[in-house]
């Protein structure tokens, strides 16, 4: 049973910084590809990052380019979402998910199974 586990949310001030992380366990994912998305409440679950887990291919929102980086440890089977530059519109409870493939996808359908989710609070 695939399990993800997320951690490192929390309260920062805009312009700082937090790193997430993604704890993968129950198979190989060596051809599998790990998103982080985002939600607040009364809007949809949107795509932020995501990496493939073998080839390292990465791709990013649009407005968080250049303030996150998405990376990931082969030996820790752990995905990474370091965030800087945080901005009060970052605020969200964020999710890491795993979809088998390389291809990166940025829909919510597209990937079959997630973290249970970790706060991230921006304060102005």
């Amino acid at each position: 049973q695939v399990q993800l586990v997320e951690s490192g949310g929390g309260l920062v001030q805009a312009g700082g910084s937090l790193r997430l992380s993604c704890a993968a366990s129950g198979r190989t994912f060596s051809s599998y590809a790990m998103g982080w998305f985002r939600q607040t409440p009364g809007k949809e679950r949107e795509f932020v990052a995501a990496i493939s887990w073998s080839f390292g291919t990465t791709y990013y929102k649009d407005s968080v380019k250049g303030r996150f980086t998405i990376s990931r440890d082969n030996a820790k089977n752990t995905v990474y979402l370091q965030m800087n530059s945080l901005k009060p519109e970052d605020t969200a409870v964020y999710y890491c998910a795993v979809r088998p493939g390389t291809v990166l996808a940025v829909k919510r359908g597209s990937y079959d199974y997630w973290g249970q989710g970790t706060q991230v609070t921006v304060s102005s």
